[in-house]
């Protein structure tokens, strides 16, 4: 099945247009992408690899990969790496399992 970039990109912007008005959020921050396997043999080492390749932080949490990049905290930055580090990931057979923001490690 192919991988719907445009839901998932309407998804993150309309995550930021949803958000409750509140404290300011900081211009930068670490944003963590989500992947789990499709497959019971994921190929984690290789992912890894290649994210890190192009400027990730990587780590395993039981079964999650978490994709780190410091972002501008802008919708357009965030679909950008989002995209880049999702499209690797399905070259693997992992599959996006969302963003988050790592703001609450800035206090």
């Amino acid at each position: 099945m192919r991988h719907n970039f445009e839901a998932q990109r309407r998804e993150t912007f309309d995550t930021f247009r949803d958000m409750p008005k509140g404290p300011k959020l900081p211009d930068r921050a670490p944003v963590d992408f989500l992947f789990l396997p499709e497959e019971e043999e994921a190929r984690y080492d290789a992912l890894g690899k290649a994210l890190r390749a192009k400027g990730f932080d990587v780590t395993r949490d039981d079964d999650l990969l978490v994709a780190t990049i410091t972002l501008a905290i802008k919708p357009e930055a965030i679909w950008e790496a989002e995209r880049l580090a999702t499209e690797i990931a399905l070259g693997f057979d992992f599959y996006p399992d969302g963003w988050d923001l790592g703001v609450e490690d800035q206090a």
